[in-house]
């Protein structure tokens, strides 16, 4: 009987988890872990509510994610509903919520999930090396040190790194393989925060009030984009699901040395001649009445909005409708939901292997791609997994 290829996949997260289960039927499949257990981020993000994927219609699934078409074909040949179609047979059921956000079903935990696939793991006769951390890539072997000081070397036929990126290190993602890569003369791209908190240098009159209140029903827009949804008012600036989506613009922005400013569209629901019809024959001081703002509106509006707009109906409504709200900077990468950054597209073949070494592959956070929160970014570790194992079947087997 021929013997199996060896594949060893470094990173035990879900995109090297999702890889070593697609592979493990074809391959000796041997996968590594620098940290005591398996998943440690996708443990963490399932405690602000676990997004698995998104069951966007596939279009809107592909436009998700930037840059433009890198992670198309990945995502044609494993879209959300394959996703879901695996994890069902799996034992793992799962349903739609808003915003076409897939969760597991009700009473179905992150920990629960996570230990069904380590599970099926164990079935297919994946092993596990935990505590693991990778020393140094050569041409068919991977170095790593355990228990301490100890080494040890792994000889393998194709390698898979699902490494992370730089977020949330607390979990094992720090990014520090990066210098790594560098010497195997791989491009890799500085790591910027993605989907985290902006500063904003609010007055102290105004957060005494307001710290900790939600602006709900809003709508935000900077660098020709908008996004829907809640920002948090904090003690630095805004976070929510209005601000995550856009901090692409505004990292954008803050890059070519410019000012990012969210205008802050306080009544989205109605357009400005409508509010206009609302407030035209009303009393200056009665227009925030007049239009059922409350407290924080109004306050945003007396702090960022010049007295004679403040009494005026229609710079009134039109500073409603675009409040100016300029942005300092992004939230560190420590607080960041994820990173962008990392090994860089122009490094790599449009299988994800490594334009110097065909035999290693990069996926998930740790290629330099974006995509917002909501069940993308897990979908596209998942696509890219699946993307990899499809190339190595077709390739190799």
């Amino acid at each position: 009987m021929k013997k199996k290829k060896v594949i060893a996949i470094v990173g035990g997260g879900a995109a090297g988890i999702m890889t070593a289960l697609l592979l493990s039927e074809s391959y000796e499949v041997l996968l590594f872990e620098k940290e005591r257990t398996l998943g440690r981020k996708f443990l963490v993000a399932g405690k602000g509510g676990f997004n698995l994927t998104n069951n966007a219609d596939q279009p809107a699934l592909i436009e998700a994610y930037s840059p433009t078409g890198f992670l198309e074909t990945a995502l044609n040949e494993f879209n959300a509903n394959d996703l879901r179609s695996l994890l069902e047979r799996l034992g793992v059921a799962t349903y739609v919520g808003s915003s076409n956000r897939v969760f597991p079903k009700q009473g179905i935990k992150p920990a629960e999930v996570l230990k069904v696939l380590v599970d099926a793991l164990n079935a297919k006769g994946v092993s596990v090396f935990k505590q693991h951390k990778l020393l140094q890539i050569k041409d068919r072997e991977l170095v790593f040190q355990f228990d301490q000081e100890k080494q040890k070397s792994i000889v393998f036929d194709y390698c898979v790194l699902a490494l992370g990126g730089a977020s949330w290190a607390k979990t094992g993602s720090d990014g520090l393989w990066s210098t790594m890569l560098k010497e195997l003369g791989v491009v890799v791209s500085p790591f910027q925060a993605s989907n985290c908190g902006v500063n904003v240098d609010w007055p102290e009159s105004f957060l005494v009030h307001h710290e900790g209140k939600p602006l709900k029903n809003i709508e935000v827009k900077v660098a020709g984009m908008s996004k829907k949804g809640e920002a948090l008012i904090t003690s630095y600036g805004l976070e929510g699901n209005a601000i995550y989506p856009i901090v692409k613009q505004v990292r954008a922005v803050l890059n070519k040395g410019e000012t990012p400013v969210l205008l802050l569209d306080l009544k989205p629901n109605n357009s400005e001649e409508e509010l206009l019809d609302k407030v035209r024959f009303t009393n200056a001081s009665n227009f925030a009445k007049k239009l059922k703002l409350g407290t924080m509106e109004k306050s945003l509006l007396k702090h960022y909005v010049s007295r004679e707009a403040y009494f005026n109906h229609e710079l009134f409504v039109k500073s409603l409708k675009a409040l100016p709200i300029p942005v300092l900077s992004l939230r560190p990468i420590e607080e960041a939901i994820s990173t962008v950054g990392g090994v860089a597209i122009e490094s790599l073949n449009a299988d994800y292997s490594l334009k110097v070494s065909s035999r290693v592959f990069t996926i998930g956070e740790m290629v330099d791609w974006d995509a917002p929160t909501g069940g993308f970014l897990l979908q596209g570790c998942f696509a890219m997994a699946n993307a990899v194992a499809t190339c190595c079947n077709n390739r190799y087997s």
